[in-house]
């Protein structure tokens, strides 16, 4: 009786599995009330640390802020090279130059005669913030938000738990109180530095803030910086604004299109200035509030974050013009429509490579980078070495766009550190120098770009990008230091020069003399996937080529840009995406002031040299030309022969779209892009259901085996019946 119970109840739970799954995909991760909505489907590998735009400064934070924050500029999203255009402001800002005598120059002056520039910018009138509890106000005006109560506060555990939202108008104060914010004593900006140097009166707006917190005390949490002006940053009118530069630098106009220029209106710095807020995490970081196309209504950065429309949104059209070819790859077929396209999108964090791939060929991602253990199957070389996607990925409607990133990957030493960088005496500075050098030789970036990147880079030969001017190719521009010139290329020299180098830094045959063993190197990275281990070990036979033991540190994100801003690294690996198309964006980060240990600058190596930095203060603000180009090239051969980086490579973006994912242009300068782009979800769900059809057959052999187990279950469970029968009937007959 019980297998007759056993088999009767497995066959009733798997033809209920069968009916219920019918007709959907069963693998499919995502909310049924998003099934064919015009959602984009995305990834991140790394929480974001910072999302107020005064500290934010890392590419995985800023794939978020620069769709909530609008600084008045931004790049035209299709011309190349790129094109700085108005954003919320109305016109392109206009500069004046100005002697010391307050008197008007031309504007081709020559900077060394430029006391100070103002920067002009008119914003557009009628532009609103995204819904918000920091703008709502009660009958009699006053805030309604602003001063929680333990018990109103008692209710509230993340933000959309207020009761209310508001909104207002855009005005030219927003801008200014974020240039403020840049030197807010607890913000801790990374451009402060630099642009302490540049902005008229904003160190000494510093110390002022500084002061003032300490009148204030450790129980004021909000420092209002409507009461205290800035010489650099001032408001013209509801709609105009003026920024005050020290001498003439050019590309302070690249600035205006980054977030860290983005409007913050004061109510918000307020409202989030509530302890009871702060200790729930209710802050300015985690909750941004702007008025970019996309709001952020999710945020769970250990599993998804969610944008959303902005319904105030001031509304921006598509481009109507760019390059020759871009009408023919369709990149035109919106044009002058109403931006943005797409209602909501759902970033997922994913850490490993293969589910996400996996994901991708689903559909269940609309886009995907290519790892190396995927790309044999995603891409071929044709004709002339160039890529296109395989017969596979070709029938799957799949494209791949590539670009060569204005980007560079690099291993950076610790100057400060008594081995790699010497410390202050001359003699250890020498030998820790010709240390540096000697790594350089031994870490084989050709090999690394061909085993881990596929081919898709460029090794690098100083921090300069390639389409950055200042970058230079073949003999003019091989880096003599790592490189011999044979054969009209370059080849890299060989581990005995490597080895004598070391030798002469005191180390040899990689032993150090103090000790009698081996030198042991420690090397920083982000926490890793199993995935990447092969990449570090890898690292660790470049050194073992010295007989130096590298000793691996990993840790997450957060702590590592810790360990940096204390200069507790040694080496370190890290990397840098251009913000702007100049090459003052790449040689500030071995700028000597702009070092992280006490400046809290982009230097992460805190490299110094005098000669340098003097070039440095040349080249800034100068117009580019030859005189600026050969300060530029000693500039970078100074780098070379000082190595405080191992040059790593410029990468090679390849990315892979599905056809349903449209308008899509690559480039690393502009970051606000997602309202460009748009999506055919009623494609994506039919190509969803094509490819992810259940496959049924196991289970209707189950359901076969389960019968074929019931019949003799049954027969012998009729037999046993029978049986009783027959013996209730002779025992009525006796």
């Amino acid at each position: 009786m019980s297998v007759l119970k056993k088999n009767i109840g497995s066959l009733f739970w798997v033809l209920l599995v069968c009916s219920a799954c019918s007709g959907k995909s069963w693998n499919n991760p995502y909310s049924i009330a998003d099934t064919g909505q015009n959602v984009l489907y995305s990834v991140f590998t790394e929480r974001p640390k910072h999302l107020d735009p005064v500290q934010s400064y890392s590419s995985n934070e800023i794939q978020f802020t620069a769709q909530i924050y609008e600084p008045p500029l931004q790049y035209h999203y299709l011309k190349r090279p790129f094109e700085l255009i108005p954003l919320t402001a109305s016109i392109l800002p206009t500069v004046t130059f100005f002697d010391d005598q307050d008197n008007r120059l031309s504007n081709n002056v020559d900077a060394e005669n430029v006391a100070y520039s103002l920067y002009e910018v008119k914003i557009s009138p009628g532009i609103s913030y995204q819904p918000h509890a920091a703008f709502v106000r009660n009958e009699e005006g006053e805030w309604l938000f602003h001063n929680l109560t333990d018990r109103e506060s008692a209710s509230i555990h993340k933000l959309s738990d207020f009761s209310r939202t508001d909104t207002r108008e855009l005005t030219a104060a927003d801008y200014v109180y974020q240039i403020k914010r840049l030197a807010h004593p607890k913000l801790h900006s990374p451009i402060f530095g630099l642009m302490a140097d540049y902005i008229v009166g904003l160190k000494e707006y510093a110390t002022v803030l500084k002061q003032s917190e300490q009148r204030q005390g450790r129980g004021s949490l909000f420092l209002d910086l409507r009461d205290w002006d800035l010489e650099g940053a001032q408001i013209v009118d509801k709609y105009t604004y003026r920024i005050k530069i020290k001498g003439k630098y050019p590309q302070f106009v690249y600035w205006l299109a980054m977030p860290f220029f983005a409007p913050i209106p004061w109510e918000a710095d307020r409202f989030y200035s509530q302890e009871a807020l702060i200790q729930k995490n209710i802050t300015l970081d985690w909750y941004p509030v702007g008025t970019g196309p996309y709001m952020l209504v999710e945020n769970n950065p250990n599993s998804k974050m969610v944008l959303e429309k902005n319904p105030h949104f001031h509304g921006e059209f598509y481009p109507i013009e760019g390059e020759t070819d871009d009408t023919d790859r369709g990149l035109l077929l919106d044009a002058g429509k109403r931006l943005p396209f797409i209602e909501k999108v759902i970033f997922t964090r994913e850490k490993e490579s293969i589910p996400r791939w996996n994901k991708f060929l689903q559909g269940y991602y609309d886009a995907s980078g290519i790892g190396s253990d995927s790309f044999d199957q995603a891409v071929q070389l044709v004709g002339q070495g160039e890529a296109t996607v395989t017969d596979e990925m070709a029938v799957q409607g799949i494209r791949l766009e590539t670009t060569v990133a204005v980007s560079t990957y690099y291993v950076g030493f610790n100057m400060l550190d008594p081995v790699v960088g010497g410390g202050g005496d001359r003699r250890k500075q020498d030998a820790a120098r010709k240390l540096r050098q000697a790594i350089s030789i031994a870490v084989d970036y050709e090999e690394y770009i061909s085993i881990f990147a596929n081919g898709r880079g460029l090794a690098a030969h100083g921090p300069i990008a390639p389409g950055i001017a200042g970058y230079r190719e073949g003999r003019d521009g091989y880096n003599s230091v790592v490189y011999d010139w044979i054969d009209n290329r370059v080849q890299r020299k060989s581990i005995q020069e490597a080895k004598k180098l070391l030798n002469e830094a005191g180390y040899p045959d990689g032993i150090d003399q103090k000790t009698g063993a081996p030198l042991i190197l420690h090397f920083d990275v982000t926490a890793r996937s199993a995935e990447d281990r092969s990449k570090l070990d890898w690292m660790r036979k470049q050194f073992q080529k010295l007989n130096i033991q590298l000793i691996i540190r990993s840790t997450d994100y957060n702590r590592f840009q810790d360990k940096i801003r204390k200069g507790n690294a040694q080496i370190f690996e890290w990397g840098w995406n251009a913000d702007y198309p100049d090459p003052e964006n790449f040689l500030f980060l071995l700028h000597g002031p702009q070092k992280k240990v006490g400046n809290n600058g982009e230097n992460a190596a805190n490299y110094v040299n005098l000669e340098y930095d003097t070039l440095f203060e040349r080249m800034k603000n100068m117009e580019n030309g030859d005189k600026r180009l050969q300060i530029i090239n000693r500039m970078v051969e100074i780098l070379r022969q000082d190595a405080p980086w191992l040059w790593g490579y410029h990468p090679k973006d390849y990315g892979l779209y599905h056809s349903w994912y449209q308008n899509i242009k690559a480039n690393r300068i502009s970051n606000n892009n997602l309202k460009y782009f748009k999506i055919d979800a009623q494609l994506r769900e039919k190509k969803r259901e094509q490819w992810n059809e259940p496959v049924l057959w196991p289970i209707g052999l189950l359901v076969f085996l389960i019968v074929i187990g019931f019949v003799p279950a049954l027969t012998a469970y009729r037999r046993h019946q029978n049986s009783n029968a027959a013996g209730m009937l002779i025992q009525k007959m006796e």
